[in-house]
């Protein structure tokens, strides 16, 4: 194993999955994977009402499982997904989370129950593939299913976005929109760094968004005295400069499960083409070393699928929310072309530490909701595009009266249930979560279609 050969060379440029660079740049490179997933990860927290520390230390741990499950073989980081959030908030009501700074640990507890049932359907999945292969993933869950199910999870939020991007109604007067200011600075900056910004800057809109919407914040704030940043909660003003993340076990809770566990169906497609990007990516890498090293990772799907589930799990046992790896993280890899699975490891150690720095996280909670607005806007949106994106890379025939059929009664089930029922249908005395409702029924009615049909 050349995990932690610290002597080796470093003259050549890129390091493989299991190669170790010095000591020195393990460091540097780890920082820099922590880097990129951090935005992310805290603006779930921030948006779920989840306690940030937590959250930090659980993607950390969580990328600890999800390598030491699937051996060291594949190079990922695991943040927390923003697939979840739709769920989350049609789980919990809108209203509440809108009205607290951290979520009551009753709560929590219900939403963790539903986030480790729902590593299960990745689990599952996972050993699926393991034994019947990759194409029972694709019959299953093909795109017609997936993509308009991602684009839901996007536009199910936007009301959310644009509430918490104006948390208060607007009138007449500059002090009565600075909180709009904030927001479309916050959003219009973030998007022009992920259009302008090239190489290891590229991977950091959502960071870069947020800082130049804190300073026009504090710019607003000191010229008119209206703060706009948050008041910190109780339990965090508290906290001294080091504390341990505040950890919450799951309550058993069946709609928690019925409403979550159907979302990770969304995340699947992406994990598979991640896998496939990485495959690409290291063997490019392996090729121009001089390695006649093959990394086959498109073959580890089921497993990462399974490290994936076990992440989730991980995550919901701490009190922390779903995850999944993460493209950005991916990305910065094949811009520094370092894979280096002790890299990740190190990452995860130190995401972990800088999960117990108070301080940091009391800055996370200060910053004002209508810079979060303003990246949700964006980011709901490229969640939905996402969906999209999985229909036209897959090629799907828009003409065909069958996808129609299934797009179209996901895409208003879900939509519908959500905008019109607060997310939960009433039928036959039950209340069904409207987007598992919607990925449920689009199943059925694929493999209904599929009856008799002969493949081409």
């Amino acid at each position: 194993m050349k995990w932690f050969n610290f002597t080796k060379s470093d003259s050549k440029v890129g390091f493989l999955p299991d190669e170790t660079p010095p000591f020195w740049k393990l460091l540097l490179y780890a920082i820099q994977q922590v880097i990129v997933m951090f935005p992310a990860t805290i603006t779930v927290a921030l948006i779920t009402k989840f306690h940030i520390s937590t959250t930090i230390f659980a993607s950390g741990f969580a990328t600890l499982c999800f390598i030491l499950v699937t051996k060291g073989k594949i190079p990922l980081y695991y943040g927390s997904s923003f697939s979840y959030i739709g769920a989350i908030v049609g789980l919990v009501g809108a209203e509440k989370l809108s009205s607290v700074a951290i979520l009551p640990d009753a709560d929590i507890q219900i939403v963790t129950f539903g986030i480790v049932m729902s590593g299960l359907i990745s689990i599952a999945a996972g050993f699926l593939v393991k034994k019947l292969g990759r194409e029972v993933i694709e019959n299953l869950l093909p795109p017609t299913i997936t993509g308009p199910i991602a684009m839901v999870i996007g536009l199910t939020l936007a009301g959310n976005a644009l509430a918490d991007a104006a948390p208060a109604v607007a009138g007449p007067g500059f002090v009565n929109n600075m909180a709009w200011i904030v927001s479309l600075v916050t959003l219009l900056s973030t998007i022009l760094f992920s259009v302008y910004l090239k190489g290891f800057l590229s991977q950091l809109p959502l960071f870069l968004g947020m800082i130049v919407g804190i300073i026009t914040a504090g710019i607003l704030t000191a010229a008119t005295g209206e703060s706009l940043f948050r008041v910190l909660p109780e339990a965090v003003a508290s906290q001294g400069v080091f504390a341990l993340p505040h950890f919450t076990l799951p309550t058993v809770h069946w709609g928690a499960a019925l409403a979550l566990m159907p979302v990770a169906l969304a995340t699947i497609p992406e994990s598979t083409a991640h896998m496939y990007q990485l495959d690409v990516y290291v063997n490019d890498l392996a090729k121009k070393l001089g390695s006649n090293k093959k990394y086959d990772l498109v073959n580890e799907l089921g497993s990462n699928l399974i490290g994936d589930g076990i992440g989730d799990m991980t995550a919901g046992v701490m009190g922390g929310p779903a995850g999944t790896n993460y493209g950005e993280n991916i990305s910065a890899m094949a811009i520094t072309r370092v894979f280096s699975v002790p890299v990740l490891i190190t990452a995860a150690i130190i995401a972990m530490i800088i999960a117990c720095f108070t301080p940091l996280v009391k800055g996370i909670y200060a910053i004002p909701l209508s810079v979060i607005g303003g990246l949700e806007i964006y980011l709901f949106g490229a969640i939905a595009a996402q969906g999209i994106a999985i229909m036209i890379d897959k090629k799907v025939d828009m003409f065909n009266a069958k996808n129609i059929a299934v797009i179209a009664t996901i895409m208003v089930i879900a939509l519908g249930g959500h905008y019109t029922f607060g997310g939960m249908i009433p039928f036959f005395g039950a209340q069904l979560p409207a987007l598992s409702t919607a990925a449920i029924f689009g199943i059925v009615l694929n493999a209904l279609l599929n009856i008799g049909k002969k493949k081409a």
